[in-house]
């Protein structure tokens, strides 16, 4: 009887069919690497499905005497060779910084494949969204004093104050999102939560698919900077205008319609990915760079979930929940 190869042995086997984005123009010095990038991302989807977030975390599960285990070291090895304790937490805390750029090529990638605008006007949707620190907050008054009252404080995350939520410590994550019948996300970077919106726009921007028509944001998103961002591309942005309400002017239905889609798409999707990867609570996480690699890989998991049912031909959007945790 030849044994089932498992969802998750599945999903980190397709890492080798994704497009990556191309390598930078002058290799780093230092001596050459032995282990590809694309070992790491897989080592992360690891870490992602199975809630290991920490790097003695993934070697421990990885060291387990299962067919499953055994399995995944194999894709983790290269030419005979698995990676150091060092190796791995090195590499692995570099990688956050090459995420967004890998999130944006997968994400043109599934546009091209799964053909989201084939019935549906060329739009997205651009929105952060907030993640709560793990731990105690850190006031004002004791961040200017640079006093640290209890260690569980992550000093790194920041505050915002949200519409729904009032005032948060911890992280946002920012993203765009396709508006169709289906959520795909294009872009995504994660920051502490006192960066402001538009500040972070013009780089998802950059790595939109090309077709790419609208931009849809809130008001946050009406600054000059995005603008600008948006002409370069040639890209039509559509926001709410500053001023009293109600507007009269002619376009005021047609921005209506467009913050109608937009609340359908992205705001929707953020509640979905929160409630997959159970952020509706802190992160698991502390420190910008451990944190931006769980929720950026959060992402790219859920990208792949997308990939993997796409080609099996089942539904888009309903069913991720329980597919990822079965994995």
């Amino acid at each position: 009887m030849i044994a089932q190869e498992s969802l998750l042995v599945t999903l980190v086997k397709l890492i080798d069919r994704i497009p990556t984005p191309p390598p930078p123009p002058k290799r780093q010095r230092g001596r050459p690497r032995v282990y590809p990038d694309p070992l790491f991302l897989k080592a992360l989807v690891i870490m992602i499905i199975r809630h290991l977030h920490k790097v003695h975390e993934l070697l421990t599960a990885l060291a387990q005497p299962t067919a499953e285990m055994q399995a995944l070291r194999a894709l983790l090895t290269v030419g005979g060779a698995y990676p150091a304790r060092r190796t791995w937490e090195r590499r692995l805390k570099a990688l956050p910084d090459t995420l967004p750029a890998q999130i944006g090529c997968l994400g043109r990638y599934l546009v091209a494949l799964i053909q989201p605008w084939a019935t549906h006007g060329r739009a997205t949707a651009v929105d952060s969204t907030t993640l709560r620190a793990r731990g105690g907050v850190w006031h004002r008054k004791d961040r200017e004093q640079g006093i640290v009252p209890h260690t569980s404080i992550d000093t790194e995350a920041g505050w915002t104050k949200s519409g729904w939520h009032g005032w948060v410590y911890g992280w946002k994550l920012h993203l765009v999102a396709i508006v169709a019948a289906v959520w795909i996300p294009l872009a995504a970077d994660l920051t502490p939560a006192n960066v402001a919106d538009n500040e972070m726009a013009p780089a998802l921007l950059r790595e939109l698919p090309p077709d790419t028509r609208f931009v849809t944001g809130d008001l946050h998103y009406n600054a000059p900077n995005v603008h600008e961002a948006c002409q370069r591309d040639g890209l039509i942005l559509v926001t709410p205008r500053y001023g009293p309400y109600p507007h009269t002017d002619d376009g005021v239905e047609v921005r209506r319609l467009f913050h109608k889609l937009r609340s359908l798409a992205i705001e929707n999707f953020n509640e979905h990915f929160k409630g997959i990867f159970d952020a509706h609570g802190p992160v698991p996480t502390k420190g910008l760079s451990n944190t931006r690699r769980f929720a950026l890989g959060a992402i790219l998991v859920y990208q792949l979930a997308l990939l993997y049912r796409f080609q099996q031909g089942l539904d888009l959007c309903i069913g991720l929940k329980a597919f990822l945790k079965a994995a």
